[in-house]
C-alpha cells in the first residue's frame, strides 16, 4: 500500500540527507513542514523508498494519507487498515500492540494537518501521537502544512526546517523533466517567475507548457492568473484548492483579520518589516498575532531581511479573489507618502541613509500601491498624483531611473484645473524623458509655462528649467 516513488524529484538533496542522518541516529520522529504545494509529500515518498530506509524497515513501512480523517478514531481506522487489523470501535490499543510486538517499523502520516488542526480534536490527536512515540521501535514521520510541530512528541533534533521554494537550478530541472529542453531559457524563466519556484505550481504550469508552449501560457496567465492551473480535482492538481485549504485552517478562521493582512501583503512584493506592521496603523486589532497565524500556516514567510512576504502564486490568488479593502490600503499609502515627503525635504542637503533605505526596501510596494490607486479610482487623486511625483523624484535622485506610472497619472489629470499639480506632473515627465521618451515634449513645455504663471514656486521652476534644457538637447528642438 506504499505510494510510488516520485519519478521527478529535484532540489531536496539537502533535506533528504538531513532526514537520513536523523534515521541513522536511532528511532527518528520527524516533521516535514511547509506551505501547501511545496513538495512535502514527494519528499516523504522519496524517503520511504530510499535504500537505507528500506533496508532498515523492509516490510514494515506504512504510508497513511490522513486527508479523510476528522478525528482520532478515524485516524486509527486508517492506520489499522494499513496494518491489516480487524475493524473495530477504536483501534488505538490494537495499533499500539501491533507496533510494540513487531520488528522496527516506520509510520508516515501524510497531510497530518487535516486531523490535527481542528481544535476540538487536537488534544486527543496529540495524545495518540504521544502513545505511538512511546514505542521505542516505531519511527514516525508526519507531513504538515505550516510551521508548527504537534506538541507532546519529542521530535528528533535538529529539527527539519520548513521546506523553502526550490532553487532556480532545481526548478529548471523539474520543468525540463516535464516539458523537455526545447524552449528558450529566457521564456522558461519567465514561466518559473510565476511560480516562485513552488513545486506544485511548476508541475502544473510545465504540463500546460508541454501542450501549448511558453508564450501561449504567459499570455493566458495575464488574464487567467492562478485559475489557469486550478482545474484539477484535488490539492495536488489544483493550486487554488491547495491555497483555499490553507485559508480554511482553524488558525486563520480563529483570527479572521489575518486574511485581511494576507490580502494586503499580496499587493506588496517587497513585504513588510515588523516596524512597518506596527507603525502603519492598520485597522487590525492584533497585527503581530495575525502575522504569527500566517507564518504558522505557511501562507507567509520571512525573508533574510526579516520582512514578511507572500509567494507569487498565493499573491496572485488573493489579489484575484480576495483583494485588500480600501481601509487596508489607505494607511499603507499614507505611510509611503510621508516617507517620500521626508526624502523630498532633504534634497539639496545630505540626507541620512534611513529614509533612502526605508523607501528602497519598499520600492515595488510603492509602485503597486500607486497603480492600485489608479485602478480603483482613488478618491483623492490629487494626493495620489503628488505621491507619484515624489516617488518619481526619489527614483531619479538615487539613479534608479523613472517608474512608468507617471504618464498614466498625467492622463488621468489632463483636464485638472490645479495649475500647481499640472506643473509638478509635467516637470517630472520632462525630467524622465530620457527614460520614457515624450512624443511632443514642446507641447508639454508650453503647457507647463502657462501653469507657472498662476503661482510662484522658484524651486519647482528651477527643476523644470533644468529638465527642459536637457529635453531640448535630447529631442533637438533647437
Amino acid at each position: 500500500m506504499l505510494p510510488a516513488e516520485p519519478k521527478i524529484f529535484h532540489g531536496r538533496d539537502s533535506e533528504l540527507a538531513d532526514i537520513l542522518m536523523l534515521f541513522r541516529q536511532g528511532t527518528a520522529r520527524i516533521a516535514i513542514l511547509g506551505a501547501g504545494g511545496m513538495g512535502k509529500t514527494s519528499l516523504a515518498r522519496t524517503v520511504v523508498h530510499h535504500e537505507e530506509v528500506t533496508t532498515k524497515y523492509h516490510g514494515n513501512r506504512f504510508f497513511v494519507a490522513c486527508d479523510t480523517a476528522a478525528s482520532k478514531t478515524e485516524l486509527a481506522d486508517l492506520i489499522g487498515a494499513h496494518l491489516g487489523l480487524t475493524p473495530g470501535k477504536d483501534l488505538t490499543r490494537a495499533i499500539l500492540q501491533h507496533f510494540s510486538s513487531n520488528p522496527p517499523s516506520l509510520l508516515i502520516l501524510d497531510n497530518f494537518e487535516t486531523v490535527w488542526e481542528p481544535t476540538k480534536s487536537r488534544q486527543e490527536i496529540e495524545e495518540f501521537l504521544s502513545l505511538l512515540t512511546d514505542i521505542n521501535s516505531l519511527a514516525l514521520m508526519i507531513t504538515m502544512r505550516g510551521t508548527e510541530r504537534p506538541f507532546k512528541v519529542q521530535w528528533t533534533r535538529p529539527f527539519l526546517q520548513p521546506l523553502p521554494p526550490l532553487t532556480q537550478d532545481a526548478a529548471r530541472k523539474m520543468f525540463v523533466d516535464i516539458v523537455d529542453d526545447k524552449h528558450p531559457l529566457e521564456e522558461v524563466d519567465q514561466v518559473l517567475s510565476l511560480t516562485d519556484n513552488m513545486p506544485l505550481s511548476i508541475s502544473l504550469l510545465a504540463h500546460l507548457v508541454d501542450m501549448e508552449g511558453c508564450r501561449e501560457i504567459l499570455s493566458r496567465w495575464d488574464v487567467e492568473k492562478t485559475s489557469l492551473i486550478s482545474d484539477g480535482y484535488d490539492k495536488r492538481s489544483n493550486l487554488e484548492l491547495s491555497i483555499s485549504l490553507s485559508l480554511s485552517s482553524p488558525r486563520i478562521v480563529s483570527m479572521p483579520q489575518s486574511q485581511d493582512l494576507l490580502a494586503l501583503l499580496s499587493m506588496l512584493p517587497d513585504g513588510l518589516s515588523d516596524v512597518e506592521l506596527k507603525q502603519t496603523k492598520f485597522p487590525i486589532t492584533d497585527i503581530l498575532g495575525c502575522k504569527a497565524a500566517l507564518l504558522c500556516t505557511a501562507l507567509a514567510y520571512t525573508d533574510g531581511h526579516k520582512r514578511l512576504k507572500v509567494l507569487v502564486p498565493i499573491r496572485q490568488y488573493m489579489c484575484q479573489l480576495f483583494p485588500p479593502t480600501a481601509q487596508m490600503i489607505q494607511p499603507m499609502f499614507k505611510h509611503f507618502h510621508e516617507l517620500l515627503d521626508s526624502f523630498s525635504a532633504t534634497i539639496g542637503t545630505r540626507p541620512g541613509t534611513g529614509p533612502i533605505d526605508r523607501i528602497t526596501s519598499n520600492y515595488a510596494n510603492i509602485q503597486n500601491i500607486l497603480l492600485s490607486g489608479l485602478r480603483r479610482e482613488y478618491p483623492n487623486i490629487v494626493h495620489l498624483a503628488y505621491c507619484a511625483c515624489a516617488f518619481n523624484n526619489f527614483s531619479l535622485e538615487i539613479g534608479r531611473g523613472a517608474p512608468s506610472l507617471l504618464e498614466d497619472i498625467s492622463n488621468a489629470l489632463s483636464s485638472s484645473g490645479d495649475h500647481r499639480l499640472r506643473a509638478h506632473i509635467i516637470t517630472e515627465l520632462i525630467r524622465s524623458s530620457n527614460h520614457h521618451p515624450i512624443s511632443h515634449p514642446e507641447l508639454l513645455i508650453v503647457e507647463a509655462s502657462k501653469h507657472f504663471q498662476h503661482f510662484e514656486d522658484p524651486g519647482l521652476e528651477g527643476v523644470f528649467s533644468v529638465g527642459t534644457t536637457t529635453t531640448k538637447k535630447l529631442n533637438r528642438l533647437y
